[in-house]
């Protein structure tokens, strides 16, 4: 069941938060929803973001600015928690780059965490189910971006399931999470010590096994004042890759902007723009 915990005018459409009991996951989860003016009349194509490292449903949309773009471009936008919360597992509130808050949209093997963080499965089956039954959505017509671990999470889903995202973009994501600490903190925990089993969830490493996924191209943004690009982001590992592989990339470096959500604010629209051209919208 569905259950509405607040909703909120917002551009002529409207800002809903939700709940719901996850069989994915095991636990309730909360996700978001910015419903655009024109969903009431038609259907509409939708745009899934995913947050970063301690990030909730919450973050993107009171921070980001993207609501006046998507009403102006009739797209929704949906965005979930980062992770389960409250799942009893010990450890998972001692750190704020792993556990609660940082899921990294995967499906963990390695006990305890495989009970409920399987966030792979939630976001690219249950929750884009759920939309689809819920809402006045085209099927078809599905996009997804994200931010840091979100970002990360975006490369990967897309790259994973090309028959069901067809557009892609991120700003500043880990894009070789094999390589810097983040990812080899995560993965070895969700994942266990096989770094075959992490490449699967790489965008870099995934990236040099493809031929042009995405044909009409993939945006980034980076901001060259990021305290983490060059420990934690590593994108011209994905830029090289994309290279390898035939896909076209667009990888903009920005002078003096950081990892927040002022600089993700300031390049949103070009993002809904583009993944208005690539939802064929």
């Amino acid at each position: 069941m569905l259950e509405i915990l607040s909703e909120h005018r917002c551009f002529n459409g409207i800002q809903s938060y939700y709940r719901h009991d996850s069989e994915t996951i095991g636990l309730p989860m909360r996700f978001s929803v910015f419903h655009p003016p024109v969903e009431r009349k038609e259907m509409v194509p939708v745009l899934f973001y995913l947050a970063g490292l301690t990030c909730t449903e919450e973050t993107f949309m009171i921070k980001a600015g993207a609501q006046r773009h998507a009403a102006e471009h009739g797209i929704m936008l949906v965005t979930c928690d980062t992770s389960p919360r409250n799942t009893g597992i010990e450890g998972a509130d001692k750190d704020w780059d792993f556990g609660h808050g940082a899921g990294f949209y995967l499906d963990a093997t390695q006990e305890p965490w495989s009970r409920h963080f399987r966030m792979e499965t939630y976001v690219t089956e249950e929750l884009r189910n759920l939309v689809i039954n819920e809402f006045n959505v085209e099927e078809r017509c599905m996009g997804i971006f994200g931010h840091s671990m979100g970002g990360h999470g975006a490369l990967t889903l897309a790259l994973r399931h090309p028959d069901k995202y067809c557009s892609v973009s991120a700003f500043a994501p880990i894009a070789a999470p094999v390589q810097c600490p983040w990812g080899q903190k995560a993965f070895g925990n969700y994942l266990g010590d096989d770094r075959e089993a992490w490449k699967e969830h790489d965008a870099s490493e995934l990236m040099k096994r493809r031929t042009t996924p995405f044909p009409k191209g993939i945006l980034i943004d980076q901001g060259l004042g990021d305290k983490f690009l060059d420990e934690q982001l590593l994108p011209a590992e994905f830029e090289q890759a994309c290279r390898q592989a035939g896909q076209p990339l667009t990888l903009r470096r920005h002078e003096g902007y950081d990892h927040g959500y002022y600089f993700i604010a300031s390049f949103m629209e070009d993002h809904l723009k583009f993944h208005k051209e690539n939802l064929g919208r």
